[in-house]
């Protein structure tokens, strides 16, 4: 969340976007290593997910990025307060547009 890529893609293409908060960060990467990366997806986890997502919306936010591989798993679209883009299957969608072009 922290890095340059989806800053510059974003901007590039005229979106404006938010992150969670510090503390915020800290929780869901807690959760992704020590829990997802290991298979263990909880309801309270599911849960912290979804306040972050329901505050980004209450910022203005119309979407979310889930940029975890395992993020859509725990938060799957019809658990989530805002439409969800997966990281993961835009990349593999793309990657297959672009070896068939």
């Amino acid at each position: 969340m922290e890095g340059p890529v989806y800053a510059q893609v974003l901007g590039a293409a005229g979106l404006e976007y938010r992150v969670p908060g510090p503390d915020a960060r800290a929780r869901i990467d807690r959760i992704i290593f020590d829990e997802l990366v290991n298979g263990r997806f909880t309801a309270e986890s599911r849960a912290v997910f979804q306040g972050e997502i329901a505050g980004l919306r209450d910022l203005g936010c119309d979407s979310v990025i889930l940029g975890c591989t395992e993020i859509p798993l725990l938060v799957p679209p019809e658990a989530s307060p805002l439409p969800t883009l997966d990281s993961t299957r835009l990349l593999a969608r793309a990657a297959v547009e672009r070896a068939l072009a």
